[in-house]
């Protein structure tokens, strides 16, 4: 059989040897499938996921929403007297006091009727005190007498209001502030009522928050509050619940809470802030990451990892908090909960858990083996 068939053997001879080796290669295919199965690794069929142990820790119970900051007082000053204004004693963002002149207008109109009104009220008391002396004498009669008194009273009267004339054309602070802008220049003639600036009182800013009634016996004055402004990322501020509405909106379904912060620091009017209101806080509170909770529209529920498999057991929440969510009830201290790799589970899935943050040392490992094998091939 090691011998090579010539080509030129009878048809015969190279028909049977072809059949001898049909028939050996046959034999080896049924020895083949008597041979035991090759063993397989139970880790190939298990899901990857990552988990995280419920611990206890700290968590707070609170209302988040958005609001601009808004200054506690703001006055639009209005002049009270037409005239030209000869003088603009602030400038924008200038610091006031509240009585600190701002604008002087031209007060010669207003000076001529004061001094026209005080001669005129000189005259007639001179000439009612001389008919207190004659009605003692009999020679006018008392009604003339009530009459001048009333005719002095009235000039007074108008003495009085001419001096208040003359004391508007010195406009002045009614708040004290910051100058938010100035509408008026040297020069220019100003309408009575005419607003010419604009004053902020930005030492205190509020927020106010529209918030659902379902919170309303949860938020009262005094609460803490933390803002985050966009305007400076990376910055939080803490300021206080100042008022509270008792009242509810028929319309909305919502009540108005008034926060304060502090405006002499970086915060300032018009900023948009995010605001979160804590109302509640519990100290050692097991929880897990909200990543752990199914997003399956049933009962609240987690995979936890339990001799080398998933099984969902169902939870009672309590608080958020950021990424954490409390857990009242269903695990215990420690559980191993699936936070990725959850949506590939169904009960009794056997999982295989991996490192969610290897050692640095372990880690740095890797590249130097590799290294060590590309050199030693």
């Amino acid at each position: 059989m090691d011998r090579v068939v010539s080509p030129n053997a009878p048809a015969g001879l190279r028909a049977a040897v072809a059949v001898l080796v049909l028939a050996a290669a046959l034999a080896g295919c049924k020895g083949g499938a008597g041979a035991p199965p090759v063993p397989q690794d139970p880790a190939a069929d298990a899901t990857p996921v990552e988990v995280a142990a419920a611990t206890r820790r700290a968590i707070a119970a609170s209302y988040t929403g958005t609001a601009p900051l808004e200054p506690r007082a703001e006055s639009q000053v209005v002049a009270k007297t037409s005239g030209v204004a000869l003088e603009v004693l602030v400038e924008e963002g200038q610091q006031v006091r509240a009585g600190q002149p701002l604008v002087r207008l031209d007060p010669d109109r207003a000076r001529l009727t004061v001094a026209q009104n005080e001669a005129l009220v000189r005259k007639l008391e001179n000439n009612y005190n001389r008919a207190r002396q004659l009605v003692e004498q009999q020679l006018i009669s008392a009604g003339e007498v009530d009459q001048m008194r009333y005719d002095l009273e009235q000039a007074r009267a108008a003495y009085d209001l001419a001096r208040l004339e003359l004391s508007y054309t010195t406009v002045v602070a009614p708040i004290s502030g910051v100058v938010a802008s100035r509408d008026i220049k040297p020069g220019n003639f100003v309408q009575i009522n005419s607003p010419i600036i604009r004053i902020v009182d930005s030492s205190r800013l509020e927020a106010t928050l529209n918030v659902p009634e379902r919170e309303m016996a949860k938020l009262r004055p005094g609460q803490a509050v933390t803002l985050v402004a966009d305007a400076l990322p990376g910055r939080s501020f803490t300021g206080v619940v100042d008022r509270v509405s008792p009242v509810v909106d028929n319309g909305t379904g919502t009540f108005r809470v008034v926060t304060s912060f502090a405006g002499d620091g970086e915060l300032a009017a018009g900023m948009f802030g995010r605001l979160s209101i804590n109302y509640d806080q519990r100290a050692d509170a097991l929880v897990v990451p909200r990543t752990a909770l199914l997003e399956d529209g049933g009962e609240p529920a987690v995979y936890v990892v339990r001799d080398g498999h998933a099984a969902r057991v169902g939870l009672r929440l309590g608080y958020n908090d950021g990424g954490w969510v409390e857990v009242r009830e269903g695990l215990a201290e420690g559980d191993a909960v699936v936070v990725a790799g959850k949506a590939a589970l169904r009960e009794g899935t056997a999982v295989q858990v991996l490192e969610r943050d290897p050692p640095a040392e372990v880690a740095g490992k890797a590249p130097a083996q590799a290294a060590a094998a590309q050199a030693a091939n």
